[in-house]
């Protein structure tokens, strides 16, 4: 019986332990999640733990979670927008006119007079910048308003950013994607960094603050995380490089000036004095205004939600002329995603982000406060209109008035 106590306590002492280092594994595993929930930003409670997980060497299983769920619930084939699609699109419409110049509608580049004047009013000063012309829809008959541009966000009357919505393809015409075209030389454009992503401390905020907001016109989403090796490429900002700037990806690049070139990195656009800002995502999807030969390799476009699943996507291009082109969508796959920038103009054009957390295009309305100009997302998903506003988990770009 004497014999045994040192053996019990020893095997009561040996549980505690194993229930203290138990309590503290748990412990600390709440506390990292914890804090996952609760850092500052708009990213809704389901992004915040994927990238807890994937943070965590985690990511494979979301990447099969996500391709999982989309087996389980893939987006619908056929029927028609939604009453809120379809009255967006008709907003459109009745904004341009029932015939919005037909002799220009199955163009994908050029430009448009804005409407005249009714008759025996005075006339109006011809804009400078007219109203994009009506892209080529992918379904037909078009719906009223699809395809036809409208300005979203104007400066002095002039609408330096004008979008558009179309249905992304004859399948999956149950859902829209939006298509933003900016003027280049009436616009400057500014990379922002994420606190999370790519991290790290910059002269440029993760957020747009109070008193930095006057002029500003439009936001939109950066691309895959540079800091795990998702992008294939690097971040470059205020002389600070995270990542690796590689020769042959697709890179928006920001210089002094307030202007933005998109291009393979090495060859259209590289490192000079001038150059403020690098944002490097995969490689290029349009090339010399052609979708590129290899837009349909499954695993070249994501690793979860893969090239070849309509899910929700974004992209930026520039046109021929310099001018920008951006699109967010809600079923696109790799090759409509690029069908849709190369329709719109651009003759080089990248994939940003994607799934519903990350894409974004937000306009920026000055009317009532100029200082504060009110945001909306020109299509919904995760995150509210503001995100910008807050601080942002992700890099983004944010344009502004000349």
């Amino acid at each position: 019986m004497t014999h045994n106590r040192p053996r019990a306590r020893r095997r009561r002492l040996l549980r505690r332990t194993w229930l203290a280092v138990l309590a503290l594994l748990v412990g600390s595993l709440g506390w990292s999640i914890g804090e996952a929930l609760t850092y500052p930003g708009k990213d809704s409670n389901m992004a915040r733990m994927a990238e807890w997980a994937r943070d965590h060497e985690l990511g494979f299983a979301v990447n099969q979670l996500e391709n999982l769920r989309y087996d389980m619930n893939p987006p619908r084939v056929g029927g028609t927008l939604s009453a809120d699609a379809l009255a967006r699109m008709r907003g459109t419409h009745e904004a341009d006119g029932e015939n919005a110049d037909p002799a220009a509608a199955p163009g994908s580049g050029g430009h448009r007079p804005a409407a005249g004047p009714e008759r025996g009013a005075p006339a109006a000063p011809a804009p400078r910048i007219p109203l994009h012309a009506r892209m080529r829809t992918f379904v037909t008959p078009a719906l009223p308003g699809e395809g036809v541009f409208r300005p979203l966000a104007t400066d002095h009357g002039e609408p330096i950013v004008q979008g558009t919505y179309l249905r992304p393809d004859s399948d999956h015409t149950s859902y829209e994607a939006a298509v933003a075209w900016i003027s280049r030389k009436h616009a400057r454009f500014q990379l922002h960094p994420g606190f999370r992503e790519p991290g790290g401390t910059f002269d440029v905020p993760p957020t747009i603050p109070e008193g930095d907001r006057t002029g500003l016109l439009a936001t939109w989403n950066g691309g895959f995380r540079v800091t795990n090796g998702d992008s294939r490429g690097g971040f470059y900002l205020d002389g600070k490089q995270v990542g690796e700037l590689r020769d042959g990806a697709a890179a928006e690049v920001f210089y002094r000036d307030g202007s933005i070139k998109i291009g393979a990195w090495g060859r259209d656009v590289s490192m000079t004095s001038d150059v403020v800002g690098v944002r490097q995502c995969l490689e290029l999807m349009v090339d010399h205004g052609k979708v590129v030969d290899d837009i349909d390799d499954d695993g070249k476009w994501g690793a979860a939600d893969q090239g070849r699943m309509f899910v929700e996507r974004s992209g930026a291009g520039v046109t021929a002329k310099g001018d920008i082109v951006m699109v967010v969508g809600q079923a696109l796959s790799a090759r409509t995603l690029a069908e849709l920038m190369q329709r719109a103009g651009a003759v080089r054009a990248m994939s940003l982000d994607m799934n519903r957390a990350w894409p974004s295009f937000i306009y920026y309305d000055a009317g009532q406060h100029p200082s504060n100009p009110e945001p909306t997302n020109f299509l919904d998903f995760d995150n509210p209109p503001d995100r910008y506003y807050d601080q942002a988990t992700r890099d983004f770009v944010a344009v502004y008035a000349r």
